[in-house]
């Protein structure tokens, strides 16, 4: 009995290799994939491709306005003297304070200025009498030239 007794001892480490090494076996041939030995096909998934396209437009620069006033420059001053000679009146007839001759700037139809009236272009910066003789100059206010007391 010694001898089956014995032999028993013997067997169950070598079951116990014997299983260890079907073990090790089993773990190489799944890990390469194939009990086979067959080479196995994998497919390549496409990678995703991702294009990002930025159009910038520029934004437009701020627009420099330059506002320039010009302002009339005087004119030389001209000095028209007419000379006339006083008419006597009639008796009975009444006479204008125009045709004594006192002022020496006339407007186009042949009158004295008076102060606040508009004056010509050709007049700017001039110096004349009214009618009454007051002396009145041609001068830029209130953004127009007027005859105005000198």
């Amino acid at each position: 009995m010694n001898t089956t007794h014995h032999s028993a001892r013997n067997r169950r480490p070598r079951i116990r290799f014997r299983a260890a090494g079907l073990l090790v076996a089993g773990v190489i041939v799944a890990a390469s994939g194939c009990s086979s030995g067959q080479p196995v096909e994998t497919k390549a998934k496409p990678a995703t491709t991702v294009t990002a396209t930025v159009t910038t437009t520029p934004e437009p620069g701020p627009t420099v306005t330059e506002t320039v006033t010009a302002k009339p420059k005087p004119r030389p001053t001209v000095t028209v003297t007419h000379t006339t000679t006083a008419r006597a009146a009639a008796a009975g007839s009444g006479s204008s304070q125009d045709d004594t001759g006192t002022c020496s700037i006339r407007s186009n139809a042949g009158n004295c200025y008076s102060a606040g009236q508009f004056c010509r272009n050709s007049d700017h910066g001039s110096v004349t009498t009214n009618a009454s003789g007051a002396a009145i100059k041609c001068t830029y206010s209130s953004n127009a030239w007027r005859w105005t007391y000198a």
